[in-house]
């Protein structure tokens, strides 16, 4: 049977109440509160921190690329502290088992008795925050054990499904495909994140501090912003946060716009082998409202989902073998089809 691609959160959203509008301040106000934790170990970055906590109210999974050394790992452990969410890191590595992601079954024989039995014992996507270090080190075999748990936030080991702990969110660490000892993720992996953040080079003042702060003998004490529980409430504020129709078709009409149909753009055609499908939209459309809260706003605009355009869908563009050739990325090509897409 064909795999659906509607996404069972996506619910006709209702006018923002007035506990909602109290809501929505609070979440300003804790947004704000999550950044200047996340200042105290982490300097600089604002963009890519913004684009995650609007993942983490859209219940979204984020893909952090960039070089080592970049504070990616840090950046997420820090978040799971302020939070205070169960954290569990996997790191990749090029002979893990799907097995020491998910859990296993393990033969048990109860002494009195003599009798045996299988007890599954939960591997680390048991947790709310999944950190999957440098998730491209591991073949795509190993890499495809998260498919259930990102789509459906389940288990299913042995023939029983378990629950994950909610909230679930995996956040992974990719180093750039071109460095030796990489495999690239498969499209389905790919397409279960909700952004692909880039993570680049501080600035030179930015460095600097980096330094002070890291050799010397100063920890900071990070406080807690919010509790699981409300990071749960606010996640189903996000689904009822109101979006206006105009705003629904401009998100679908630029990811319809990414495909090489025969009615594209000619560019479109001549450079991309496939384009983003119906999840890239329903993405855009949760990030738009989380953004829009996590400013303060009670709806969601097209400047929201402007904004959320390159990180939401530069990782579902397939380039061709004509863009590979003149060394055209899949960024280049969204800010294209923003140009091309009328507001």
């Amino acid at each position: 049977m064909p795999e659906t691609n509607v996404s069972p959160t996506l619910v006709p959203v209702e006018p923002v109440e007035k506990d909602d509008a109290l809501a929505v301040a609070e979440v300003a106000r804790a947004g704000r509160a999550i950044k200047g934790e996340i200042a105290k170990r982490i300097i600089g970055q604002e963009r890519v921190v913004a684009e995650l906590l609007v993942a983490l109210l859209a219940r979204g999974h984020c893909l952090f690329v960039g070089v080592p050394g970049l504070a990616k790992t840090l950046l997420i452990s820090t978040l799971a502290e302020v939070l205070h969410l169960k954290f569990q890191r996997i790191q990749f590595t090029p002979d893990l088992m799907p097995s020491d992601i998910t859990g296993t079954d393990v033969l048990e024989e109860d002494h009195a008795t003599g009798r045996r039995s299988f007890r599954f014992i939960k591997g680390p996507v048991f947790a709310n925050l999944v950190l999957a270090d440098e998730i491209n080190r591991t073949p795509p075999k190993t890499q495809a054990a998260l498919l259930q748990s990102m789509q459906e936030q389940r288990v299913t080991a042995g023939g029983t499904t378990h629950d994950l702990p909610p909230p679930f969110l995996v956040l992974a660490t990719q180093n750039p495909i071109e460095q030796e000892g990489t495999y690239p993720l498969p499209e389905a992996q790919l397409d279960r994140f909700m952004l692909q953040i880039d993570v680049g080079y501080p600035s030179e003042s930015e460095e600097l501090e980096i330094v002070r702060r890291a050799t010397s003998a100063a920890r900071p004490t990070l406080e807690r912003a919010l509790s699981p529980e409300r990071i749960l409430a606010l996640q189903e504020l996000v689904l009822r946060v109101p979006v206006a129709d105009h705003v629904v078709r401009y998100a679908v009409q630029l990811v319809r716009a990414s495909r090489p149909v025969p009615e594209a753009p000619a560019w479109v055609r001549e450079f991309l082998a496939y384009g983003a499908g119906p999840r890239a939209s329903q993405f855009l459309i949760l990030g738009a409202k989380a953004r829009a809260i996590l400013d303060g706003r009670y709806a969601a605009s097209v400047e929201d989902v402007r904004a959320l355009a390159l990180p939401t869908l530069q990782h579902r563009l397939v380039l061709n073998f004509q863009a590979e050739s003149q060394g055209i990325t899949a960024a280049a090509l969204v800010q294209k089809l923003l140009g091309a897409v009328a507001v």
